[in-house]
């Protein structure tokens, strides 16, 4: 696409509903997501709904191509859901930091979306790349980062525990009760 920007263009008689209609629509659209039943049979559906609340009805070319839109992206997370569901193991706490994974699967959504949008171009396509690189070497950076600090943690809690068990033993601590701290401090 051009420099030209893409309008809007004429509301349909979907967006044209007033509020009032609009839990109607939701209902709609559940429905459409559900996939159980046919559009034709929703929409008959919903402008019944419509028609008892004294609203007219609404297109069938709006409904269709709102039906279109909801099937398409539905497909689309489907798919989405697939490839992330290979990874999900690895973006657990244990591996990164919970705002990382926030922030790093709100990028790879948004870039998604800004990907499924019709004025996509070249340019923008590989500046879409290079933050979807960005992220996922952010994500590893502080999924390495979080585990050195866990190892070092680890390494002084086992030298604060070798330093109790000599006091303690100097103390005339059982070894059952320094057993006991240990498990209480982690180490065992």
């Amino acid at each position: 696409m051009s420099d030209a920007r893409r309008t809007r263009g004429r509301l349909d008689s979907l967006e044209l509903l007033p509020d009032e209609a609009q839990d109607d629509v939701r209902w709609a659209v559940g429905q459409l997501n559900e996939r159980r039943r046919s559009a034709a049979d929703i929409l008959f559906e919903l402008n019944d709904r419509l028609e008892v609340k004294g609203i007219d009805p609404v297109s069938k070319s709006a409904f269709y191509r709102r039906s279109a839109r909801l099937a398409k992206r539905s497909m689309q997370l489907e798919e989405r859901r697939f490839i992330y569901a290979g990874i999900a193991e690895k973006l657990t706490p244990e591996e990164i930091a919970k705002s990382d994974i926030v922030l790093g699967e709100f990028l790879k959504v948004l870039i998604d979306e800004l990907l499924d949008s019709d004025g996509i171009e070249p340019k923008g396509a590989m500046e879409l790349a290079r933050a979807y690189k960005d992220t996922i070497v952010a994500q590893r950076h502080s999924a390495e980062h979080r585990r050195k600090a866990e190892d070092e943690a680890r390494g002084k809690l086992q030298e604060v525990a070798k330093e109790v068990g000599a006091v303690a033993r100097k103390a005339g601590v059982t070894q059952e009760t320094l057993d006991e701290i240990n498990r209480r401090l982690g180490v065992i």
